[in-house]
């Protein structure tokens, strides 16, 4: 599923200008991507399109505020993931409202524990839905898989 995502983020420039999904279906399926991961990623960007299409809470966090973890999300996000959301909104790029649909798209996906570069392409998408602009540097870092041995491999963990 993730590859049909970063796919769509390479070939289409805003996710307005993405096809309707019986259209995309074909068009993903003449790419070569397999039925049950189409199905997977349609099913996973209608959701993405209900959050962004919804409405936006009363209330949000003040600049500052710290995000306290539930207990689901703190097993399913480790620290390294954490620590790459809370990265990414120190950077500025990532506001509350946006790491809350990161939160909630990857949690979604039903799986036990969410690898950081599964998460990457999360926040990926959802700043491509949200139509906001991805500096070079941290495009980069979304989009490249990490090397196990790299230097800056622990570098988001929370301490």
């Amino acid at each position: 599923m993730f590859d049909i995502l970063v796919y769509l983020f390479e070939n289409y420039v805003h996710a307005d200008a993405c096809p309707e999904p019986a259209q995309l279906a074909r068009k993903l399926t003449a790419a070569g991507f397999e039925e049950d991961e189409i199905s997977d990623a349609l099913d996973w960007l209608s959701g993405l399109r209900q959050l962004s299409d919804g409405e936006r809470p009363a209330c949000s966090a003040r600049p500052g505020s710290l995000r306290i973890y539930a207990d689901d999300e703190l097993i399913r996000l480790d620290v390294e993931c954490r620590g790459f959301l809370l990265f990414l909104e120190n950077a500025g790029i990532l506001d509350a409202e946006c790491r809350e649909m990161i939160v909630e798209r990857a949690l979604a996906l039903g799986e036990p524990e969410i690898e950081l570069e599964n998460l990457k392409v999360i926040v990926l998408m959802v700043l491509w839905q949200q139509d906001r602009p991805i500096n070079g540097l941290i495009l980069d870092e979304l989009l490249n898989e990490s090397d196990e041995d790299d230097d800056e491999a622990g570098s988001y963990v929370l301490h």
